[in-house]
């Protein structure tokens, strides 16, 4: 492989810029050797820290500075100007921060700066902290615990061999042969051992709340000071008897298991029109199958998104090749046919069943912890049993932003959970108060979506759909509840809808109704 010599964009922040070249509040995308650098600039304090988001390597410059922090455009991730230390999800590794000189007018930005130590742990904090599931809110409470100076004892149980993963990937670019496995794991297995995170390969069967031990399927049992559920969700299975396999998509072993049934078949049946059934749809006519979706809805994501928004989604997967058979349900499923209420047959050499996942609530219902279409916790994350807390798909927490109780089934909030119920473990007594947020990729179509709505009465929309390029806030009762951006991925205008988004993430932090001010 031939040496790259391709700089990254922008000036050579070492040789320095005119400090008057840029202005208070802006940010520029430059170099420092061959490494991308931002330098951004708040009043008369300059800041230099790593360009590309540590998550999928979005340019921050094109993000919006908050404060001493910068968010990525792409997924909202936040870094710290000050010291480049990744502040909450879905970015976990931190960016290089760089030393900032200003002489004679000029700004140079030269070697990397060492990161400051963690902080040392409080005398009073647990000296066990065990956590049940290694998906996103597991592992970012693993990770939060060590870099907020925690140096007792994590140990994470999960039986999945390949937890913890980059489980948004799996029905996205790795399905569709766009993202090699190696890009999966979220962290070598070294990284664990590094950090003292003991992973523990055994299905957690029982909690004992008075002796504050989790016992294992093996019989062992680990005893805590702190415990943090984080089981996740698991897919919901058809009730209908099926001859021949039928697909679900969960785990890393799901994902690979779909990839190997697809090769050399010709057709897929996909039953489900959701975010992840419409993932995997386009995903396997990425890898050049015919696509059948099957779903009761009369608008595909009509009761997450809307009508408008929905048509949208499906025109773009039409236009890829997508065949949809809306307004029905499979009656059957045999093998290489999957038959229709309506007596409708569909050839299929390979189903896929994509209609949504239910909380795994059965440790937390068997160990007696208050209950709440999901696991009840107040604004700390903790349950109705103090010493033990819930992130992730299992919890349903006090949502400020919308006044109601919420569950959220999204990775970005699991993260952020999974890193505030760390925090408060260790004593922050911090209300969890992030807006929720997720994405999805359809083809050439990018969604990106700030707030919770389960209803609504008023869909007002900016910019033009039928162009896939705009921007829609979702209200009810005279109030913004969620605000979703629309655009072509890699588009010129894509930039613009991301920092919309972000800055409509931000209006609700501030409680303020996005589609009332400026964004």
């Amino acid at each position: 492989m031939s040496e790259q010599t391709e700089l990254p964009p922008g000036p050579d922040l070492a040789a320095g810029i005119a400090a008057s070249a840029l202005e208070a509040g802006g940010m520029l995308a430059g170099r420092v050797g061959r490494e991308p650098v931002l330098l951004a600039r708040r009043g008369d304090t300059w800041f230099a820290i790593g360009a590309t988001c540590s998550h999928y390597g979005g340019p921050l410059a094109e993000g919006i500075m908050v404060g001493d922090t910068v968010r990525c455009p792409w997924h909202h991730a936040c870094f710290d100007l000050r010291t480049g230390r990744a502040l909450r999800g879905p970015a976990l590794n931190d960016v290089a921060c760089y030393r900032v000189a200003r002489r004679d007018g000029m700004i140079h930005v030269d070697g990397v700066v060492a990161p400051p130590p963690p902080p040392a742990m409080q005398s009073d904090a647990p000296r066990r902290v065990v956590i049940v599931g290694g998906g996103a809110a597991g592992n970012a409470a693993a990770e939060m615990l060590r870099r907020e100076g925690y140096d007792g004892s994590i140990t994470m149980i999960d039986p999945d061999a390949d937890a913890p993963c980059d489980r948004p990937n799996l029905s996205k670019d790795y399905l569709a042969g766009n993202a090699p496995e190696e890009w999966i794991p979220l962290h070598p297995p070294e990284f664990y051992a590094e950090h003292r995170i003991d992973i523990v390969r055994s299905a957690a069967e029982r909690i004992d709340r008075s002796a504050r031990q989790v016992m294992l399927d093996g019989g062992r049992a680990l005893p805590y000071d702190a415990l943090l559920l984080a089981t996740g969700a698991e897919p919901v299975h058809l009730t209908m008897p099926t001859a021949g396999p039928v697909h679900y998509l969960r785990s890393l072993a799901d994902s690979r298991a779909l990839i190997r049934a697809a090769a050399g078949q010709r057709r897929a049946v996909v039953i489900g029109a959701g975010f992840i059934g419409l993932e995997v749809a386009a995903s396997l006519r990425a890898r050049g199958l015919e696509v059948h979706v099957v779903a009761p809805d009369e608008v595909p994501l009509g009761r997450l998104v809307g009508p408008e928004l929905g048509a949208v989604v499906q025109r773009e997967h039409e236009r890829h090749g997508v065949v949809f058979h809306l307004g029905h349900k499979p009656a059957a499923i045999a093998a290489g046919c999957v038959t229709l209420e309506d007596g409708t047959e569909l050839e299929a050499d390979l189903v896929v069943v994509g209609v949504g996942v239910t909380p795994r609530m059965a440790l937390a219902r068997a160990a007696g912890l208050a209950e709440d279409h999901g696991v009840a916790v107040n604004e700390f994350l903790q349950t109705s049993d103090p010493c033990i807390y819930a992130a992730g798909d299992i919890a349903r927490w006090p949502d400020p932003h919308s006044g109601q109780r919420i569950r959220v089934e999204h990775w970005v909030v699991a993260e952020r959970q999974g890193q505030a119920a760390a925090r408060n473990i260790l004593g922050a007594r911090a209300p969890f108060d992030a807006v929720p947020f997720f994405w999805s990729v359809h083809f050439e179509l990018g969604i990106t979506y700030s707030g919770h709505a389960e209803s609504w009465d008023e869909v007002i929309v900016a910019g033009d759909l039928d162009r896939r390029d705009a921007l829609l806030h979702y209200r009810a009762a005279g109030r913004t509840l969620a605000t979703v951006t629309v655009a072509v991925v890699g588009a010129d205008g894509a930039f613009v809808r991301d920092r919309q988004n972000l800055r409509a993430e931000r209006a609700m932090e501030e409680r303020r109704d996005p589609a009332e001010v400026v964004i």
